[in-house]
């Protein structure tokens, strides 16, 4: 089969289609006619060599796919067949064939369209797993979350806010802020114009917020911690202004403040399939009454894959893009 993989480490342009072995499902897999696949900020990181798959993964990129179930590895229930899942895969997903486990894969909801599935997966287990369970995020609490527009943000918003708390976004083009409070952001802050450690803090009445979602790193770390509550969880995804931080320990001893962070790609098949379970019982029904759905940027033909990770990298991107064969 054809398949994107990154010819070398690089920029957009080092995305070629290559051909690749037709995948086979082993035990506890199903073999996907792949209908859409979401891209995400890890494959750009794979594509820049800064992430690599892990021994015995694919090469082909794609970490979360929409497909038509057409044959059962060992273990797999063959009624599955003809059915379309959303996966949590490992790799494989920018090809028209793609594996996944059955064990981190859910029937897609019949309200959902295959584009809107594929954008999902990566999206709902990092969401869970970072805001509800390292951030311990509980109705009645306040969350800060950074890069509000993109996939990650769109759909943290939708689920804070569908648990009963209180969201304040950051973004930087006001434009975006009616649709991102009709998502359930209660406040919405534009970055480079306002002081959002401030705003927090105004917004609370000098409490602060409990729980950040951060992917920026860098000095916003230390603004963070001064907009959090006493008890807060500070909770870093990624790092787009620098994995070095400075922070002081007595600020966090003394107002007990907690610093997690995690990836998703090395977690444990057992760990992900613990997370799916919580999943299919806590989010999956939203998602079938649509009370949480992904908002959709553009979608783009597998082949344009490069000039997709090129508008994902402009960062003008509001929620998804997914690739379609």
């Amino acid at each position: 089969m054809q398949a994107i993989v990154a010819r070398e480490p690089g920029d957009a342009s080092v995305l070629v289609l290559a051909e690749r072995p037709m995948p086979v499902p082993g035990a506890g897999e199903v073999l996907l006619r792949v209908l859409a696949a979401g891209i995400n900020r890890p494959d750009v990181m794979q594509r820049q060599g800064i992430a690599r798959p892990a021994p015995g993964i694919t090469d082909v990129l794609g970490l979360e796919v929409c497909g038509e179930v057409v044959a059962c590895g060992p273990g797999a229930d063959s009624a599955l067949v003809g059915q379309r899942l959303m996966s949590l895969v490992p790799g494989g997903g920018y090809a028209p064939w793609c594996t996944a486990s059955v064990d981190h894969s859910f029937v897609v909801p019949a309200p959902l369209s295959d584009i809107e599935a594929a954008a999902l997966p990566e999206g709902l287990f990092t969401v869970w797993h970072n805001l509800f369970e390292l951030g311990r995020l509980a109705m009645g609490e306040t969350v800060l979350i950074h890069g509000a527009a993109g996939g990650i943000g769109t759909l943290a918003i939708q689920m804070a806010h569908a648990a009963g708390c209180t969201v304040i976004v950051t973004d930087n083009d006001e434009a975006r802020f009616p649709e991102l409070k009709a998502l359930g952001a209660d406040l919405a802050i534009c970055w480079p114009a306002t002081d959002f450690t401030q705003a927090c803090l105004d917004y609370t009445a000098g409490r602060g917020v409990d729980v950040v979602l951060d992917i920026v790193g860098g000095d916003y770390v230390r603004r963070n911690l001064q907009a959090m509550a006493f008890g807060g969880r500070h909770v870093s995804l990624s790092f787009m202004q620098g994995s070095a931080v400075s922070i002081e320990l007595l600020t966090l001893m003394q107002r007990q403040l907690s610093l997690h962070s995690s990836t998703m790609r090395p977690q444990s098949h057992a760990e992900k399939a613990r997370m799916a379970r919580r999943l299919a019982h806590h989010v999956m029904p939203l998602l079938k009454s649509r009370r949480i759905a992904p908002r959709i940027h553009a979608t783009f033909p597998v082949g344009e894959a490069a000039a997709s990770h090129a508008m994902l990298e402009s960062g003008k991107v509001f929620g998804k893009l997914v690739l379609v064969p």
